[in-house]
């Protein structure tokens, strides 16, 4: 457990150490023998397991390579020989619970990492199947909506359709009611011409029965027995002739 009188103690060592790590810097020339490098192209990287890289890229380039090491290593044997950090039963129960948690970690860890893999391929196919199943689903409306504007321009075409249909029924009942107009009249002039036939020959026939009458009430019996023997001779001498000739 750390105390204020701990803490103070612990503040020279460190100022020490800054200060000849800071001089050092400043002594050393911009060409110096010692090689520097570079911070890490990808940062996020660690050491230990939670030491970010660019902690030690700091301390390479201040101290060397095995600055760090050092650094820590005198660091933790400081603080225990100064009991600083007292080593009590709860030390003992962190270590092994650290302990323990590094072995499930080593252990149980690739099991579970495959688990919860699977795990999340599994809800990620789910996902995928859904947005499939979404995709399909937009698809077969689009289809759907494209069917149905081709089925309006069908609609349209079976309107038009309809259209010269009902014109030619009219056009065929225009037709028909015409030729029954002419059919009717036809048959009323027809009518009219045979009423007009009937009484011609109505007329000519009382014409005729009347003059016939006429000349018949004109004639006297010796008239016509003149008329007869008139006759009679003439067919005898026609007669005559025909045998002569």
């Amino acid at each position: 457990m750390f105390s204020r009188a701990a803490l103070l103690t612990a503040q020279r060592p460190l100022t020490l150490v800054a200060s000849r790590s800071a001089a050092a810097a400043a002594a050393q020339p911009a060409g110096g023998a010692v090689e520097r490098r570079q911070r890490p192209e990808h940062p996020g990287k660690v050491r230990l397991g939670f030491i970010p890289e660019e902690w030690f890229q700091f301390f390479y380039n201040k101290t060397g390579v095995t600055g760090p090491y050092t650094f820590g290593v005198g660091l933790i044997t400081y603080l225990c020989s100064k009991e600083i950090y007292v080593m009590e039963h709860e030390y003992y129960s962190g270590l092994s619970l650290g302990i323990m948690a590094i072995i499930a970690v080593k252990k149980l860890g690739p099991v579970i990492a495959k688990w919860a893999d699977g795990e999340i391929d599994k809800i990620e196919a789910e996902w995928k199947e859904g947005r499939e199943a979404e995709l399909k689903v937009l698809a077969d409306a689009i289809e759907a909506e494209k069917k149905e504007q081709w089925r309006a321009d069908g609609a349209l075409l079976l309107m038009e359709a309809k259209k010269e249909n009902i014109a030619l029924q009219l056009e065929a009942a225009f037709r028909e009611r015409t030729m029954n107009v002419y059919s009717e009249v036809k048959r009323r002039l027809d009518y009219q011409v045979e009423c007009r036939h009937v009484e011609r020959r109505l007329s000519q026939k009382h014409m005729v029965n009347w003059i016939v009458s006429s000349v018949l009430s004109s004639i006297s019996p010796q008239q016509e027995k003149e008329t007869l023997n008139k006759c009679i001779g003439d067919l005898t001498a026609l007669a005559l002739r025909v045998k002569s000739a």
